[in-house]
């Protein structure tokens, strides 16, 4: 009878290392899968990261490009949407909120880039996150002369939950770039002014158009 229950010991451990080891093996190999997505596009970070200098020194380009979390939220036309929509062009995304001192801050530099670089393959995609009283951000906005920013939303709150989740927010604002490919290539965790020189330069780089 014992050496029953040890052999039943032996094989639930051995059952239970096995899995283990799939589930490994199965993650790494999504991991492997996603880099290989990304590949190409970690010599775009290569260029960005000698240029996050100055008003862009706390930015974080990635040594190995991957894709954001997938994220939802609503577009202008109060329409569900999501990051897939923006494929083929680079995308600043920004989360803020009327609650947040430094994300006001930064709207007006970020409606100046959007001025300077927005078209057919660049739009800063500055996401509000309040979920209360939803005509307070638009007319912010308004009261504060931001007119070239497109409104987006995320009035339930999941965005931001699932950001935090996986690490890109801890506080805002939060700012990360996605390249045509859809893959992460830089973040910002905190305010930035993003129509100082330094930003341009970055921005113009990320375009390929320096």
């Amino acid at each position: 009878m014992r050496t029953r229950t040890l052999l039943a010991g032996v094989v639930a451990l051995g059952l239970i290392g096995a899995g283990a080891a799939w589930y490994g093996l199965s993650q790494r190999g999504a991991m492997t899968a996603e880099a290989a997505e990304c590949r190409a596009s970690a010599p775009v970070a290569e260029r960005l990261e000698p240029l996050a200098k100055g008003e862009l020194a706390a930015v974080g380009v990635s040594a190995s490009p991957k894709q954001p979390p997938a994220i939802a939220f609503t577009g202008p036309d109060g329409q569900p949407t999501s990051l897939e929509r923006f494929g083929g062009k680079t995308v600043l995304v920004n989360l803020w909120a009327t609650w947040c001192v430094p994300c006001r801050q930064e709207m007006p530099a970020l409606d100046k880039l959007q001025a300077e670089l927005g078209g057919r393959d660049f739009e800063v995609v500055a996401i509000n996150v309040d979920t209360r009283n939803p005509d307070k951000p638009k007319a912010w906005l308004e009261e504060n002369g931001i007119r070239n920013l497109a409104y987006y939303a995320d009035p339930a709150g999941k965005l931001l939950q699932t950001l935090q989740r996986s690490g890109h927010v801890v506080g805002l604002p939060t700012t990360f770039i996605v390249d045509p490919a859809g893959c992460e290539v830089a973040i910002l965790k905190g305010p930035a002014e993003w129509a100082s020189p330094d930003a341009l330069v970055f921005m113009r780089t990320a375009l390929g158009r320096s």
